[in-house]
């Protein structure tokens, strides 16, 4: 994948500006600010994620940017060094859907969080992926409010005791991914904090993707959730429990199968089916209940969680729609504003 696959400025047009010869690497896009999140919180392991796999964009630094809303996920632009915006809580979707419409030479990510993208931004959220605005959308889902001291989340567990339900929550939590495939996005994803090679991977793939791309990670907050997904890291219970989606292959782990059934799909073990009911992944299905019946294969209490790219389906995006109405607008000398103001829908009241 190079910059002119993603239709944006690439570095060989970079003549005469300094820092911009040759290959970049990794350090290139460390920013000199102090990272400053907890020893043992997994942003650090996006972080350097970014910055080792952006190089490989061939996009000049100056033609990036990040967006971020209000959270600990939401330090993310200080330490990038690209163009970036510590923005309003939860408003980092809107934000960044003006700059995507207005500024086509940009490859724009946006970082949130659980609290910030599902609570008070979960409209700005559902309307930019149903709007498929060609965004990159990070949520660290760490089933906590992080940043202001342990409050219950969005995505936190029923009966979750935390300084805000003392005597556990009584919300039902979001399913994310089934959040975001009903609001049609077109490219949905989810991988794990830990997972290095499979996060390097989706973030390419989303990185190609023209629309929206909703990644979600399971990042472990140290101090005030730790552990909520350890038991997707050990040894014996990762593979009976992880189910990753490969493109073009049956879904298959540890000793268990996907399959298809009357209402969608299920798990059975691999031994008791016949290889023709196991379900063949295809990301690329135009239909979202098949993508959506991944998602709900994912249980809150992680007895399963389906990892990978779920859905990677084309549909014309809002801001190149966008800006061609303006374009097909002004060629055809659209009546100025007082004119619209004085037509026909206007009347007089007395």
């Amino acid at each position: 994948m190079t910059a002119v696959d993603l239709g944006l400025p690439s570095l060989g047009g970079l003549d005469g500006v300094p820092g911009a010869e040759g290959p970049q690497k990794a350090k290139d896009f460390k920013s000199d600010q102090e990272v400053r999140w907890c020893p043992g919180c997994g942003d650090y392991v996006v972080l350097n994620a970014m910055q080792s796999f952006l190089p490989s964009l061939g996009l000049r630094r100056e033609n990036i940017v990040f967006i971020s809303g209000i959270g600990c996920s939401s330090r993310f632009p200080y330490y990038m060094n690209t163009y970036g915006m510590h923005s309003i809580h939860g408003r980092a979707p809107a934000i960044a859907t003006g700059l995507a419409v207005t500024r086509p030479d940009l490859s724009v990510w946006v970082v949130t969080g659980d609290g910030d993208a599902l609570s008070i931004g979960g409209n700005h959220l559902i309307h930019a992926l149903r709007r498929n605005v060609n965004l990159k959308i990070l949520l660290f889902n760490n089933r906590i409010y992080g940043l202001t001291k342990g409050q219950y989340s969005p995505t936190s567990e029923p009966g979750k005791v935390t300084k805000s339900t003392p005597v556990g929550s009584l919300d039902h939590p979001f399913n994310p991914l089934s959040l975001a495939i009903g609001a049609e996005a077109t490219f949905v994803a989810r991988t794990l904090d830990n997972d290095r090679a499979q996060l390097t991977s989706i973030l390419t793939a989303a990185a190609q993707h023209r629309g929206s791309a909703l990644v979600e990670i399971y990042q472990n907050c140290p101090i005030f959730n730790d552990g909520a997904f350890d038991v997707l890291k050990e040894p014996g219970q990762a593979e009976q429990r992880l189910i990753p989606l490969e493109h073009g292959k049956p879904i298959v782990f540890g000793d268990q199968a996907v399959i298809r059934t009357a209402h969608g799909l299920d798990i059975a073990k691999a031994d008791q089916v016949s290889p023709e009911d196991v379900v063949v992944h295809d990301a690329t299905i135009d239909d979202p209940s098949y993508a959506f019946a991944l998602t709900r294969l994912s249980t809150q209490n992680l007895d399963h969680v389906v990892t990978g790219i779920y859905r990677d389906t084309t549909r014309p995006t809002y801001d190149d729609q966008a800006r061609q109405q303006v374009d097909t607008a002004v060629a055809a000398k659209t009546p100025n504003l007082q004119a619209l103001l004085n037509g026909s829908d206007t009347w007089t009241v007395g």
